[in-house]
């Protein structure tokens, strides 16, 4: 079916009127067929929450926050142009880098689309990185509006109505420089009726090498050893089942390379009083060996050491995360320092290590009759 002349006129003045809409064209693929949500995910919502009207995709007024629309694929860097309809209170966002799990504005980021021209911009105006950064200008209209994200790390730019409102380098940002750097396109409605169309996206090329860890089960028997086992309370067992690793009884699995510089990322899950850890720089015995420093993975908000802290040394912050659901764990070491973020929170911070030779990474489990689970546990060197 030929395109109607008047909707390849409106494209075109559209394109004429937005430089930098029309500068995302370029090699861009459309990722909405104007007719369905094929290649789109309803994610933590009623599959009643998106639908398509008018060649648009709408968010219903009744998708409350934290349903969104995820695009299918995982993506790195890349070009993404969009309209987004204004029209009285609208309030919602674009995530970039979004986690599959987890808090998605926090973990990866989010652009802000909101209606309001306030008399100074800030961190929630349009155009904003959603609590990081203002945009440089407020350019948002009552109307169909024109949004582009370019995202080739560290670089981020952003532009609304062919004007641009952001232009960073992730890397020198001492917030957005632990963001994730490879996640999900996704649309973020927060219980109000938004519109998209003309949605395009041009992939660019990768630069970070991220090293799978744990994400098919054949990456267990690959990439791990037991390192160490509790014959004597209860001897450890790791399973790979469909793409989750399971951990049950006590001890430990180790990776067989091994890793000083890092940055590790992987999701958890575990019921409550759940007790784990992730272990690095080891020498690849468990808690026997004399080499180790240990992530704590223990949701016990008044424990001595709960979720996130470096056992022996630093508390953590508490984090944001809930019995028997997937969390985002960051770890990133480099030389005497190692950060630790989880569910998008920085919630601890060392800069003492003494060992900095390289060592193994060892996950734990360390209960008896209970469990606790990874996936996607990915590494790259740093």
């Amino acid at each position: 079916m030929r395109e109607p002349l008047w909707s390849r006129r409106r494209l075109l003045l559209t394109l004429a009127a937005s430089p930098g809409l029309a500068a995302a064209q370029s090699g861009a693929n459309a990722i909405f067929d104007g007719r369905s949500l094929a290649g789109w995910t309803i994610a933590d919502g009623p599959p009643t929450a998106f639908y398509v009207e008018d060649g648009a995709i709408v968010a219903h007024r009744t998708s409350a926050f934290p349903t969104w629309l995820r695009y299918n694929k995982e993506l790195e860097n890349f070009d993404f142009s969009c309209e987004f309809f204004v029209k009285g209170w609208t309030d919602g966002a674009v995530y970039v880098h979004a986690p599959e799990f987890g808090r998605r504005a926090e973990t990866g980021m989010a652009v802000k689309i909101f209606h309001q021209v306030e008399p100074q911009p800030l961190i929630s105006s349009a155009g904003a990185i959603l609590g990081v950064l203002p945009p440089r200008r407020i350019a948002v209209r009552p109307e169909w509006n024109t949004l582009r994200i370019a995202m080739d790390w560290p670089s981020l730019k952003v532009w609304m109505n062919g004007e641009i409102v952001q232009d960073v380098n992730a890397d020198e940002h001492p917030e957005l420089r632990y963001r994730l750097r490879r996640g999900y396109l996704g649309l973020s409605p927060l219980g109000y009726e938004h519109r998209f169309r003309n949605l395009t996206l041009r992939e660019l090329p990768s630069k970070t090498r991220w090293e799978p860890l744990f994400e098919t089960d054949r990456h267990l028997e690959e990439n791990w050893w037991v390192s160490e086992s509790r014959t004597d309370r209860a001897p450890v067992k790791f399973q790979a089942i469909n793409g989750i690793l399971r951990g049950e009884g006590i001890g430990h699995i180790a990776t067989k390379k091994q890793y000083r510089d890092f940055d590790l990322s992987m999701y958890v899950r575990g019921p409550a009083q759940h007790n784990s850890g992730v272990l690095f720089r080891t020498e690849g015995k468990g808690l026997e060996g004399k080499r180790h420093y240990e992530i704590q993975i223990h949701n016990v908000e008044e424990a001595h050491f709960p979720t996130g802290s470096l056992y022996y040394r630093q508390r953590a912050a508490y984090p944001r995360i809930q019995d028997n659901e997937w969390f985002p764990l960051q770890l990133i070491v480099e030389g005497p320092r190692c950060v630790v973020r989880v569910n998008g929170d920085t919630v601890m911070t060392y800069a003492r290590l003494d060992d900095t030779a390289a060592g193994h990474i060892e996950l734990q489990a360390h209960a008896v009759a209970s469990w606790i689970e990874f996936r996607q546990v990915r590494v790259r060197a740093l």
